[in-house]
């Protein structure tokens, strides 16, 4: 707002919004006032014309004026409830609308609705993933991914590039089933990645994301995260080999640090190291890397790139980037565009063909702390 001096404008949509919020809190407070009221009104005129016709009556002996108290008492009593309800009008409204958007969210189906068919027993994962004709529309306007097709063996890095849109994200959320696919397959080990939970696929999964998120808490738990039964013996030995045990014991009480979301006691990088210390402590066979090493100065990445070579050792790692240097290590680099992969190969066989990813490299220069974008 202050950088695009656009306060008068959002001063003028507060005003506009303050104005829809005051003429409707009016008028609910209006009808919510107004049943009470009414009721009341009609409870005194009932008994207005009961003490009228009644006084009349007894004045000209048709009845006793026992009778008309009577009448009364029967007239308070039938009323008394309809009084009760019309002051608790406005709470069951609320009450109502509150219902419905509890209900709203019973009514969602379960996340692994699917999963009734899966044997629940712990299937171990080796790493070897394929992708077969997967085809994925987050909508019915068009196919964010269309026939994508490639095979990563145990251990390998793929490094996934192209335009943002081309659908890179997609790739490792449809293997993580944050998404189910339209068409294709998609093998792990062989076996179709439906035949596995989700809980059973995502426990031997690991994630590196750009932003890394860091829960209240201190460094040794947000460490522990990865895996909850992990000695405080293991949590050092992960952050050791992250490059985050000399920060950490810079810090006021080493690992019982307390963190707080968004905090800025550390910085990003430092935030990266603690992100991948966690993924260590996971042990995972596979590993995903979206973006993990971007907008971090050249030292911390140096100490960031150390961590992942230990981390993707031996594992079957995904690799989102767009650094040269993150990338030309991969045994696959997977070049997507507009959700298809148009190329596939190792950095020097994609260099020989000349092709999308040579105009890339050729663009942002051969120096390797340039960016493919």
């Amino acid at each position: 707002i202050k950088t695009f001096s656009q306060e008068d404008k959002m001063i003028r949509d507060f005003l506009n919004k303050n104005e829809k919020l005051k003429n409707s809190g009016f008028w609910a407070f209006i009808f919510a006032g107004f049943i009470p009221k009414f009721m009341n009104v009609l409870n005194n005129v009932s008994f207005a014309i009961i003490a009228g016709i009644g006084g009349y009556f007894a004045y000209k002996g048709h009845i006793s004026i026992g009778t008309i108290v009577v009448f009364t008492e029967y007239s308070r009593q039938f009323t008394r409830p309809l009084n009760d309800l019309s002051n608790q009008f406005n709470t069951l409204l609320s009450a109502i609308a509150g219902a419905e958007r509890v209900f709203s969210i019973i009514d969602e189906d379960i996340e692994a609705i699917d999963e009734s068919h899966i044997n629940n027993d712990q299937k171990v994962i080796q790493g070897e993933v394929e992708y077969k004709n997967v085809n994925f529309s987050y909508g019915k306007d068009s196919n964010t991914l269309t026939d994508v097709s490639f095979k990563v063996t145990q251990g390998e890095t793929i490094a996934l590039i192209g335009p943002t849109g081309a659908g890179k994200t997609t790739v490792v959320n449809l293997l993580s089933r944050f998404y189910q696919i339209n068409s294709g397959d998609i093998l792990i080990d062989g076996v179709s990645i439906g035949q596995y939970s989700r809980k059973n696929l995502r426990q031997q999964m690991a994630f590196v994301l750009q932003d890394s998120f860091l829960f209240k808490g201190t460094i040794r738990e947000n460490i522990r995260y990865g895996r909850l039964d992990a000695s405080d013996e293991e949590v050092e030995e992960a952050a050791k080999l992250a490059n985050a045990h000399s920060f950490i014991m810079k810090s006021s009480k080493g690992y019982d640090t307390i963190l707080h979301q968004d905090d800025q006691q550390i910085s990003q990088g430092q935030k990266q190291l603690l992100s991948i210390a966690r993924a260590i402590l996971a042990n995972p066979a596979i590993l995903i890397l979206d973006e993990a090493t971007s907008s971090i100065d050249t030292i911390t990445e140096i100490k960031i790139q150390e961590a992942l070579q230990r981390l993707m050792q031996g594992r079957t790692s995904f690799v989102i980037a767009h650094r040269l240097n993150t990338i030309k290590n991969a045994n696959q680099i997977l070049v997507l565009k507009n959700g298809m992969c148009i190329e596939r190969g190792s950095h020097e066989e994609l260099i020989d063909k000349q092709g999308f990813y040579y105009e890339l490299v050729k663009h942002q220069g051969m120096n390797e702390d340039q960016h493919i974008q």
